[in-house]
């Protein structure tokens, strides 16, 4: 190591670089993804809990990828995608990103609508003055602006830690099915398995961390700071989750309550761990919907202009960027009234957005590992053995795992 990084490697340093990988990382920890988890604990308690440390490598693995190639080239995930493989297949990657990217931030109102309901809030106000405020941070024109409000959101995070620790679990036992793994031949189970890794892993959670240590104008050199935020993004993100199932595991699976509502989730708590609890976990959802529905928008417009050539950019106004900040508007219009239609099945949209996301990651994981093993675009940072091993075997477990899905349920089981 030499002086250089020894000198960068400050914990100043170290916090300064924070941002990428940990909004990255929390923001998969959305509307959909509470209930992904709060649905695992429901079902199957702490059986699924093994998940979480593998999970957690894949996330990694993931990540520091996003933001090596970022740091390296000084590029965005849609930029290197349409110079390597051509606009054709862009176009592919860019279709596959909008539809799981639309069909998330439809999750993200629906949790906003679920979570205030519980505070006596209606959909028909509180998403739309959601949506406005969501816009006009979007919009602020401050990229640095925007990252360190919604850094300050996710600290929200901690409520789900409390949560758990209320619950009051066998600790024992969350120990052991934490590192005993398990698999169930049902397709109830598998589907659940792979919204997991959807919400875990989004599709969009590349092209954000990427493109935000782009935005930070990080190099090669930064490399080291870069990883730390990648990595500790991923441990808290995915520590987060654990929690979440630890505390639906305790108190919703022994007592036969199913989830059917993201809301749900809270609203269980309250007769056998408190109404603390219920506030705690509510407050969680409504926090952690809001932070990805700003994240979003952004993210999947970015993509979408990066691929084209247009102008982009939190920092473009109107006439500098029409495109960018003409999706993002319409995105979030979208989405709100989505949410408010009579009748809208706000649970499904919520868990299928995950499906699409595991569904749809295999095929950006392909474009990202032939990127980044590359030597002509990373030179010397490109994949090592141990990472293309990984990520490849990441895209086979998905695609395997998301064929049974649809096997099972086509057999009738």
């Amino acid at each position: 190591m030499t002086k250089d990084v020894k000198r960068k490697l400050t914990i100043g340093a170290i916090f300064g670089a924070m941002g990428p990988g940990l909004l990255a990382a929390l923001s998969g920890n959305d509307a959909g993804g509470i209930a992904t988890y709060s649905s695992a604990g429901a079902s199957y308690g702490y059986e699924m809990l093994w998940m979480l440390p593998v999970m957690t490598v894949l996330l990694i693995v993931t990540q520091e990828t996003a933001a090596r190639c970022g740091c390296v080239t000084g590029k965005g995930f849609a930029s290197l995608i349409r110079e390597k493989f051509g606009v054709r297949r862009s176009a592919i990657a860019m279709g596959a990103l909008l539809v799981a990217n639309i069909a998330v931030t439809i999750s993200e109102f629906a949790g906003i609508a679920s979570g205030l309901a519980l505070f006596g809030i209606p959909a028909t106000v509180s998403v739309p003055l959601a949506a406005i405020l969501i816009w006009m941070l979007t919009m602020s024109g401050s990229f640095r602006r925007i990252e360190k409000i919604l850094l300050i959101i996710s600290c929200v995070f901690v409520t789900y830690v409390v949560a758990a620790f209320i619950a009051g679990p066998d600790w024992g036992a969350v120990g052991l099915a934490t590192f005993t793994p398990g698999i169930q031949a049902d397709p109830s189970y598998i589907s659940l398995v792979v919204a997991t890794i959807g919400t875990t892993i989004a599709p969009w959670m590349i092209f954000l961390a990427q493109s935000n240590v782009v935005d930070k104008n990080a190099s090669a050199e930064d490399l080291a700071l870069q990883r730390i935020d990648a990595i500790s993004g991923s441990v808290l993100a995915d520590t987060v989750a654990w929690f979440i199932i630890v505390t639906t595991g305790t108190v919703l699976f022994p007592a036969g309550v199913k989830i059917a509502d993201a809301a749900d989730a809270a609203l269980a708590l309250e007769p056998i761990a408190g109404q603390f609890s219920t506030v705690l976990f509510s407050a969680g959802l409504v926090a952690a919907s809001f932070l990805a529905a700003c994240v979003l928008p952004g993210v999947t417009s970015s993509a979408v202009c990066e691929a084209f050539g247009w102008e982009r950019g939190a920092d473009r106004n109107w006439s500098e960027a029409p495109v960018y900040r003409g999706i993002i508007t319409a995105i979030i219009a979208a989405s709100a009234l989505l949410v408010i239609l009579p009748g809208v099945d706000l649970f499904q949209i919520m868990m299928g957005s995950q499906v699409i996301n595991g569904i749809l990651l295999p095929v950006l994981l392909v474009f990202q590992v032939r990127i980044a093993q590359d030597p002509h675009i990373m030179g010397k940072h490109r994949n090592g053995r141990l990472w293309n091993i990984l990520t490849w075997a990441k895209i086979a477990v998905i695609t395997v795992l998301t064929a049974v899905m649809f096997v099972l349920q086509a057999m009738g089981y």
